[in-house]
């Protein structure tokens, strides 16, 4: 008979994904991820296989958690203002505690490069074409831009963004708020 997890996995999840964001993916423990979710080592490996299922299913949660700014995204019929208000939406969803902490997502790939396990970047690159396909749906909306043109400028807003989550970990508001006026103003 099963035993009845002691737990409610969406909470641990969160801290998963906390701790995930804070410190990144090599340098988290399956010893930090016990004490940081509360649970036993042996729960972690019953419930998520491994650091790598935990990580895994932190993605998913950081996606629940962007939903909030990535929906407004998808319901916009503002094209082009839409996306811009995206990026402001993400500097304000990126602090903690007002220290930008960048995206769960940019600093996993900024941290593993080339050496990353293929199961996890597939996830990342998931992530990221989710994200692009987003901003392609908005341009779309702006004016009779041709397919090729919505592809340069969904790739350039992409490069923008993740440039931006970058440098929410280090610059000041007024520089990020600056950099988004100049994305916009090239676009």
């Amino acid at each position: 008979m099963a035993r009845k997890k002691q737990y409610i996995e969406h909470e641990v999840l969160e801290k998963a994904m906390a701790l995930f964001w804070r410190n990144g993916y090599e340098t988290t423990s399956v010893r930090m991820l016990e004490k940081e979710m509360g649970i036993n080592q042996f729960s972690i490996y019953a419930s998520f296989g491994s650091k790598q299922g935990v990580f895994l299913e932190s993605i998913n949660a950081y996606k629940r958690k962007m939903y909030c700014i990535t929906d407004t995204l998808e319901k916009s019929r503002n094209g082009t203002l839409g996306i811009k208000q995206y990026f402001y939406d993400f500097l304000e969803f990126s602090k903690e505690n007002n220290v930008g902490k960048g995206c769960l997502v940019t600093n996993t790939v900024n941290e593993l490069g080339e050496n990353a396990d293929p199961i996890v970047m597939v996830q990342l690159i998931k992530f990221a074409s989710d994200i692009k396909h987003l901003f392609m749906n908005n341009l779309k909306q702006d004016s009779v831009k041709d397919v090729v043109t919505i592809e340069k400028e969904a790739n350039y807003l992409m490069t923008s963004i993740l440039g931006l989550s970058v440098a929410s970990k280090i610059f000041d508001n007024k520089q990020l708020k600056d950099a988004v006026e100049i994305v916009f103003k090239n676009l």
